[in-house]
């Protein structure tokens, strides 16, 4: 039986024992579901398993023991106790979301007669624009890279010049750069081939200083911290395993901590820089979205805001009658 992570901030899954029977195998389907058919990652299966529990543990509480007894009501007075607990509208958001895939699963597998969240939208939320770094920073914090390497010497130095050059070249996800393999690097076409979000395979273009930068490490330097653990990985840690996401997120920190103004990101920060920097020099919105393997051009689209509120700015600050 699937045991959801426990978490204590509304969502309900300290009271997983309330779901009765009934519940508890529909819950089971429904991840066996998610993790073979959908192919969701462990992380994201728990973050649904918990909001669907939270769910069906309020139905309960309102006597609905089964999805044929649950009405649109029932689900908006489940949100409605979320928002009272104080969670923030991207949190509503997101449990709308999950709640709504669950109700019409159940409903096209013939667990539910009716889909009582097909009428359900989720709250608004105001789309904040993400922090990023100017190209001018973004070389600064390159060169300031690349300047400890040459100080320090020594091969996690330049390993981690690698890793920033990489990420700002390419925006690919911290996930993605953890995993990739030697083989994964085609130096004859300058590109990296990447599995995103889904297992979905994409082909991502790789500038010249970032080839470099990889070339550089995975000669001698990467063969100093193999080891028999290390397999095909590009980017291995001190002990020789392959590195760790919140390595990565150090590294990134760090080089930015240097850069005088900087905003503190970590590498989700640098594939936002990415972006906004190739819409900005005229690469088309397409491109991008392709690139950094959005499943959507909606996605996509917020560094359009980015760059149109850099030109606002610049024509506020120079135009006589602004």
């Amino acid at each position: 039986m699937y045991q959801p992570a426990t978490r204590a901030d509304g969502g309900g899954v300290e009271d997983a024992d309330e779901l009765g029977r009934a519940f508890e195998m529909l819950l089971n389907e429904y991840v066996r579901h998610l993790r073979l058919n959908r192919d969701h990652s462990e992380h994201t299966i728990r973050a649904y398993s918990a909001d669907v529990t939270g769910l069906l543990v309020h139905f309960r509480r309102l006597g609905v023991d089964s999805l044929d007894q649950a009405t649109l009501g029932s689900v908006r007075s489940w949100l409605a106790k979320q928002q009272s607990l104080g969670q923030s509208r991207a949190t509503l958001q997101r449990r709308a979301a999950a709640v709504r895939m669950f109700l019409s699963w159940a409903y096209l597998s013939g667990y539910a007669k009716t889909n009582p969240a097909a009428a359900l939208r989720s709250p608004k939320m105001a789309r904040r624009l993400p922090a990023t770094l100017g190209s001018a920073e973004a070389a600064e914090m390159l060169a300031a890279a690349m300047a400890r390497a040459a100080e320090l010497g020594g091969p996690v130095a330049q390993r981690d010049v690698a890793i920033l050059e990489l990420l700002y070249a390419t925006g690919i996800r911290v996930s993605e750069l953890v995993a990739l393999n030697v083989g994964d690097i085609d130096y004859d076409r300058g590109a990296v081939r990447v599995v995103g979000k889904g297992r979905k395979e994409r082909s991502v273009p790789v500038g010249q200083p970032a080839l470099h930068a990889l070339g550089a490490w995975l000669g001698r330097p990467r063969h100093e911290l193999a080891t028999s653990e290390s397999g095909s990985a590009v980017f291995v840690g001190r002990h020789g395993r392959r590195i760790n996401q919140r390595v990565v997120r150090r590294i990134v920190h760090r080089a930015l901590q240097v850069v005088e103004g900087a905003p503190d990101l970590g590498p989700h920060g640098l594939r936002h820089a990415m972006a906004t920097h190739l819409l900005e020099g005229g690469a088309d919105l397409r491109s991008v979205q392709e690139i950094l393997g959005h499943a959507s051009l909606a996605t996509t689209q917020i560094y359009t805001h980015v760059t149109n509120d850099r030109l606002r700015r610049a024509y506020e600050q120079a135009h006589p009658r602004a």
